[in-house]
C-alpha cells in the first residue's frame, strides 16, 4: 500500500506585465489563487517572470539596450520588500507552495533568481542562476554552490533550476545527488531567434526538461514565459528586430520521472495553467531502474567534486570559510 503523497501540481504559461513589478505580482497572486482553487498544492512560475525577461539585450548593441536598464533595474524585486511579502502572503492565504522566478535586485546588482515559498507563506530559500547565458551576462551576476538547493517538504523533495542550467551536466548531477523528487525547470519563453537556431527553441528545450526528468527520476514542472504584443511594440523598432523576437513562445510542460508528458499542452500564444495529478511512488519505481547517484553510478570511473559553499563577495569578518564544503556527490549526505 502506497504511503507516498498524491497531489495536483500547476505550471504557468503566461506573459508578465513587462517591466511593471507591482502589476506582475498582482498577476502572480491571481494565478496562485486560480491554481489553489483547482486543487493544486504547488504552482511553478517561469524564469524572471517578475518583472519580465530582459529581451532587449538580445536585440541590439549593449549601448542601445542600456536605454531600458534603468527602468528594468528599478522594477526588479527586492527580497523581503512589500511586493515580495505579498507573494508570501498569497502562498499562505491559499495554502499552496509557490516557486517563482524573478529578477532579484541586491543594491547595485541584478541576479536571475528563484524563490521557494511553502504553503504557510514561509520562504524556504531563494537561489541565483549559477551562470547567466550569453547576453544575460551583460545584465546579471552569478550564483554559487550554495544555490544548488533541494528542500524537504510535505510534498516531497523540491528543487529547481533556470533555463540552460539544464544543459550543464555537472550542475544537474549535483542536483541529482540531493535526491530531488519534484523539480521546477523555469524557462523565459521560446519566441526569440526562432529563425536563427533551434537551440533556444521550444522543441529542443522541452527535450532538455524531459531528459532531466528521466535522468534524475523526478517530476519536472516546466513553466514557460511568453512575449506579449506590448513587448514587441516597446522593443522592436525595426523589421530585423521583429524577425528576432515574436509574440507567443509558450511551451509549458509537465513530465513524469519516466518521461511521460502529463498535461495537454496549450497553444504557444495562449496563456493559462497546466495541471497534473502526481504520486511520488513513480519516483521510487523509476529509481529502481536507474538511480544515477546510487546503484546506477560508477564512482570508480567518474565522480563529482561539489563545492556547496557560499562565495558571495562580502562576508562577515567573523565568518570562517568551511573546509568541509566539498562533497563527493555519489557519497551519502552527512547533514
Amino acid at each position: 500500500m502506497s504511503s507516498s503523497p498524491s497531489y495536483r501540481v500547476a505550471v504557468v504559461q503566461a506573459a508578465p506585465v513587462f517591466m511593471d513589478r507591482a502589476a506582475t505580482v498582482d498577476k502572480c497572486i491571481g494565478l496562485i489563487a486560480d491554481a489553489a482553487a483547482n486543487g493544486a498544492r504547488v504552482i511553478a512560475f517561469p524564469e524572471n517572470f517578475i518583472p519580465g525577461y530582459p529581451w532587449f539585450f538580445w536585440l541590439g548593441s549593449p549601448a542601445w539596450a542600456m536605454q531600458y536598464m534603468l527602468q528594468y533595474h528599478e522594477q526588479a524585486l527586492v527580497l523581503d520588500s512589500p511586493d515580495y511579502k505579498r507573494l508570501e502572503q498569497a502562498a499562505a492565504d491559499h495554502g499552496i507552495f509557490v516557486c517563482v522566478g524573478f529578477t532579484e535586485r541586491s543594491n547595485g546588482s541584478l541576479y536571475m533568481a528563484q524563490a521557494f515559498i511553502d504553503d504557510q507563506g514561509q520562504t524556504l530559500s531563494t537561489r541565483r542562476k549559477l551562470k547567466p547565458t550569453v547576453a544575460e551576462r551583460m545584465v546579471f551576476g552569478e550564483g554559487d554552490g550554495s544555490d544548488i538547493q533541494v528542500h524537504e517538504t510535505d510534498i516531497g523533495r523540491l528543487g529547481g533550476l533556470c533555463c540552460w542550467e539544464h544543459i550543464q551536466p555537472l550542475t544537474k548531477f549535483a542536483m541529482y545527488s540531493k535526491h530531488e523528487q519534484v523539480h521546477v525547470a523555469a524557462w523565459p519563453g521560446f519566441s526569440l531567434y526562432t529563425d536563427v537556431t533551434p537551440a533556444i527553441g521550444g522543441t529542443v528545450n522541452n527535450a532538455v526538461s524531459r531528459t532531466y526528468a528521466v535522468e534524475g527520476q523526478c517530476f519536472v514542472l516546466a513553466p514557460c514565459g511568453m512575449v506579449s504584443e506590448d513587448v514587441i511594440e516597446l522593443l522592436c523598432h525595426s523589421d530585423e528586430a521583429r524577425n528576432l523576437l515574436k509574440v507567443g513562445g509558450g511551451f509549458a510542460r509537465i513530465y513524469g520521472p519516466d518521461g511521460a508528458d502529463l498535461a495537454p499542452a496549450l497553444p504557444p500564444d495562449q496563456e493559462g495553467l497546466l495541471y497534473a495529478d502526481i504520486n511520488l511512488d513513480a519516483v521510487t519505481l523509476a529509481k529502481v531502474a536507474a538511480d544515477p547517484v546510487g546503484h546506477y553510478s560508477r564512482s570508480d570511473v567518474t565522480r563529482l567534486l561539489f563545492n556547496s559553499e557560499s562565495r558571495r563577495p562580502v562576508a562577515d569578518k567573523g565568518t570562517s570559510a568551511s573546509s568541509d564544503a566539498f562533497e563527493l556527490a555519489d557519497e551519502p549526505e552527512t547533514n
